[in-house]
């Protein structure tokens, strides 16, 4: 019997129809999560995924947006149905999407045309029309962790805030140059989404909000260690066609964002023992990658071409 499997089951007797479950009546499968305790529960012909948020989330996770959002995502016909959520506590319940796959790094890189499928779902999530709760700013963000890390007994990486100064000219130029926002994703990590071959479906939305949509498309760029044939196939997919110089130069800035945030993400789950993996080469390794882009050649054209317009 999984050590949580009595929090599982307590959870579960939320979900209308299973409040008197017992424990021999269900088949749990412990699901992965960088941050939370996930399991599948199949019970009385029905198959669900039960989420009970880890220690610590509540300090940069809104659950009540978070569910706001999730509904939204459900009804725009990306995610999956919520059964039953508490925005206290942040235990969701949510039915399971059958025949899927989940996906990672080498299965984007392995399954003919998922980058495709990804920007597909990215796409129609972005032009859906629902409005989600809560705006994503990654500067704002970005100070904000800054001051949670503060709180905590953890070093920044050697250099943080002098890549944070060279931000400065791109974030002046994404404000001189905003996008319309859209509902986003706004942590698209491989393991979000869901592949059944012919199209994908997009789950977890902790961190979503309103936000430039190319935000989704780059950090999922970063996430899958795309190549730059399969960025083409993402973003022609994405946009019906190939992408302008300024909607390509706005992807590869939100590449380097991405990481810069994720950083002090990965930074504030070593500070709270989060055992799920070792969040100092996560943080460092993100940092070390996001360093390499801003400082090639090429990012400062990018910037430009998003000036330009």
């Amino acid at each position: 019997m999984s050590e949580h499997t009595t929090q599982v089951i307590a959870a579960l007797q939320n979900t209308p129809g299973f409040e008197d479950v017992t424990v021999d009546e269900c088949a749990l499968t412990r699901l992965g999560g960088l941050t939370n305790i996930v399991h599948r529960v199949d019970a009385r012909g029905q198959s669900m995924i039960v989420r009970i948020p880890g220690p610590g989330t509540e300090d940069y996770i809104d659950r009540k947006v978070e569910l706001v959002n999730a509904d939204a995502a459900f009804a725009a016909g990306v995610s999956a149905e919520v059964l039953w959520a508490d925005a206290t506590s942040g235990i969701m319940i949510s039915r399971v999407i059958e025949d899927i796959v989940t996906m990672t790094p080498d299965l984007f890189a392995s399954r003919a045309g998922s980058p495709a499928r990804a920007g597909a779902a990215l796409a129609k999530l972005h032009r859906s029309g629902v409005t989600f709760e809560f705006q994503f700013d990654v500067f704002a963000m970005i100070d904000d962790y800054l001051l949670i890390l503060g709180t905590k007994d953890v070093t920044l990486p050697d250099g943080y805030h002098e890549i944070v100064a060279t931000a400065a000219p791109v974030k002046e130029t994404l404000a001189a140059n905003p996008a319309p926002l859209a509902p986003c994703h706004c942590d698209p990590l491989c393991e979000n989404f869901l592949d059944d071959g012919g199209r994908m479906w997009i789950v977890d939305w902790e961190y979503s909000g309103m936000n430039d949509p190319l935000w989704d498309v780059g950090d999922l760029s970063v996430e899958a260690e795309l190549t730059e044939a399969q960025d083409m196939e993402l973003m022609r997919a994405y946009f019906g066609a190939d992408p302008s110089a300024a909607e390509h130069g706005r992807m590869v800035i939100y590449k380097a964002m991405c990481d810069l945030l994720w950083t002090l993400w990965g930074l504030i789950q070593h500070a709270d023992g989060n055992q799920a993996e070792d969040f100092w080469a996560y943080a460092t390794g993100r940092f070390d990658r996001c360093k390499a882009l801003m400082n090639d050649p090429s990012f400062e054209a990018h910037v430009a071409a998003v000036r330009a317009g």
